[in-house]
């Protein structure tokens, strides 16, 4: 009877000293934290939020970020992104933001198409993605589909899809569709800042075909019979229209923003356009760059540009020279930048919910792809809160955010299969 009593204590004692995470997470939070803001109270449950539900972002720059750092495939290189000062993107900064599927853009500079070797190009950067799973399993896993996205966010594995950004990766061979898209290509984005042999570039002026060229539609074709999302951001209008036309599956813009905050920038999608791409059943992922955003600051930070490139002229120097560091580092300092911020991106979204519903919006932050442009609240990948936060704010319901964060996307990307599937 003693040791019954006994234990019965020390059960108590237990109790009383075990953690209470099952009792809080049941209660409400304004039951839990009374003495909490309703502002307070909103950024709590938007990092909360941020943790339940997976965020998949449509374009995250590191492969090309790495490149140009000299990545090299030794254990020891701290390119590796476990925790940098670097960058944008790190598995640490990650997980803080809740970021568990990153597309990694596998992109291909225009220059490419020109020089070739863009598919050697493509094929070193999908290795070198492969080689951080390799290295880090634990961590980062190359991902192909919807399923693998849902099996590793379970798992607690920031999943890795890809996309490449210029189909000029391809080249002039339709069968490398098939080829990237076992190597884990979920999307080609058509062209970059130039025409390619698929369409012309929203970038460009020489309107090569007014759209897509014979080619391109054969690639869209083939896109749509190997379960390859049509990415349409960087094309020119034309080529948009026109492949609204043909495709079979929904498409993407995988980094795009709305041009109506920036006028006459073609690299974003007008009203018209959002509202085509919803009835296609497609999805607009916003892009964070500033000057995607805000089309003052983009004429600003335009202005400013040109003043330095002619400061640096007149001294017979590029922006490449060692002696013109010191000149545009006193040239920043002399002339900040201007930055847009998360409340803006916020505008973007209610503007393709006005055009096209709630089922066509989502992220594509372009992080890593737009130097030091990017938005206050919005700095790197551990601040996907601030966006949420921004949201519920503005009314926008859990499933709504859910939505955005990832349904939308996801929703597209399982089509594309099926619709595959239904050809083959």
């Amino acid at each position: 009877m003693k040791k019954f009593v006994f234990l019965t204590l020390i059960g108590l004692l237990l109790l009383s000293c075990s953690p209470k995470k099952a009792i809080i997470d049941s209660t409400p939070l304004q039951e839990v934290k009374p003495q909490l803001t309703d502002v307070e109270l909103r950024k709590v449950k938007a990092n909360e939020l941020a943790q339940k539900f997976l965020i998949t972002d449509g374009h995250v720059d590191l492969p090309y970020r790495l490149k140009v750092k000299n990545f090299r495939l030794e254990k020891e290189f701290l390119g590796i992104p476990i925790e940098t000062d670097e960058g944008d993107f790190d598995y640490v900064r990650a997980k803080k933001g809740g970021l568990d599927a990153p597309f990694m853009s596998i992109y291909i500079p225009a220059n490419y198409q020109v020089d070739g070797g863009a598919k050697m190009l493509a094929d070193s950067l999908i290795n070198m993605i492969e080689y951080i799973t390799m290295q880090h399993p634990d961590k980062f896993q190359i991902c192909h589909n919807v399923a693998q996205a849902h099996d590793l966010f379970k798992k607690g594995i920031i999943a890795l899809p890809m996309g490449m950004e210029n189909g000029a990766g391809i080249e002039d061979d339709l069968d490398n569709i098939e080829y990237f898209k076992k190597r884990g290509i979920s999307y080609i984005t058509l062209t970059h800042s130039k025409d390619n042999l698929i369409c012309d570039s929203s970038y460009d002026t020489t309107g090569t075909y007014n759209g897509l060229s014979d080619y391109g539609r054969k690639v869209v074709a083939e896109m749509n019979k190997q379960g390859v999302m049509v990415d349409i951001s960087h094309v020119s209008d034309s080529t948009f229209y026109q492949v609204m036309e043909i495709t079979k599956a929904p498409a993407i813009a995988s980094h795009s923003s709305v041009r109506k905050y920036t006028p006459g920038f073609e690299r974003n999608m007008n009203m018209d356009m959002i509202k085509r791409l919803g009835e296609n059943g497609g999805v607009v992922q916003i892009n964070f760059g500033s000057t995607f955003l805000d089309g003052e600051i983009a004429k600003i930070r335009n202005e400013q540009r040109d003043k330095l490139t002619e400061i640096l002229s007149e001294k017979g120097l590029s922006y490449r020279d060692e002696a013109a560091k010191p000149i545009m580092e006193q040239f920043s300092k002399d002339n900040p930048s201007l930055f847009s911020d998360v409340e803006k991106v916020a505008d973007h979204i209610d503007a393709v919910v006005e055009a096209a519903g709630i089922d066509h919006v989502g992220l594509g932050s372009d992080y890593d792809g737009v130097g030091d442009s990017l938005p206050t609240g919005l700095k790197d990948v551990s601040q996907y809160p601030n966006l949420i936060e921004e949201l519920l704010k503005r009314g926008y319901t859990e499933e709504d955010i859910e939505k955005i964060c990832y349904k939308n996307v996801f929703r597209v990307w399982s089509q594309v299969e099926q619709i595959a599937a239904s050809m083959n």
